[in-house]
């Protein structure tokens, strides 16, 4: 139990610091590579709490999948970071003072919320020794919140869209292709053949 603590403390630490240099770091790159440093040791946090099923999830999807994409998207989209923090500096104060209230309400919840008496006998899903953690996730996702589950997953689908149009557009000095003109060719005009006479070859 102690090392549990001990490990529960090194992965939260961790996580925390982070999360902090995911937001303070000047370079996306190191960025994007913080947070996925930062799902590393969420899902170990996961593992110490008996849920392996989402510790998996965590790593094969959000590192292999969603991080992946965002450093590729990063490194493709040639943002003009300068430009981009120049924007940022106008609205710090509004950002500092919608940051301060997000904050106050937190505090207030997290010291004023308490489980009243209504809601100490709703039972959240099946008991753990009697329904392997797998199963009583999917049986929760697929009945209870199935439609919030179809909508997240439209809202990824319409940021990946949003992804390719970006790194798709229009830029100088950038050759791309061009689809269209490609399935309009005729077949005749993509292979040409010449007749060549004995003695004509070079």
């Amino acid at each position: 139990m102690a090392f549990a603590g001990f490990m529960f403390y090194i992965f939260a630490a961790i996580t925390v610091a982070c999360a902090v240099m995911v937001v303070t770091s000047r370079n996306p790159v190191h960025s994007v590579l913080y947070l996925i440093l930062a799902f590393f040791n969420a899902a170990g946090l996961f593992v110490l709490i008996g849920a392996e099923f989402l510790a998996m999830i965590l790593v094969v999807v959000y590192v292999g999948a969603v991080a992946v994409l965002f450093l590729f998207v990063v490194m493709m989209l040639d943002v003009n970071f300068v430009e981009l923090r120049k924007g940022v500096r106008n609205y710090v104060y509004i950002g500092a003072v919608i940051g301060g209230i997000l904050f106050v309400e937190l505090a207030m919840v997290a010291t004023s919320w308490s489980l009243g008496p209504e809601l100490a006998s709703i039972s959240l899903g099946p008991v753990v020794g009697e329904v392997h953690n797998t199963r009583s996730i999917g049986q929760v996702i697929y009945t209870d919140y199935i439609y919030l589950f179809q909508g997240a997953g439209m809202i990824l689908l319409v940021a990946m869209v949003g992804a390719i149009v970006l790194t798709h557009r229009q830029r100088a000095g950038v050759k791309k292709q061009v689809i269209r003109d490609q399935v309009a060719r005729s077949s005749k005009d993509e292979v040409t053949l010449v007749k060549v006479q004995p003695g004509d070859g070079a």
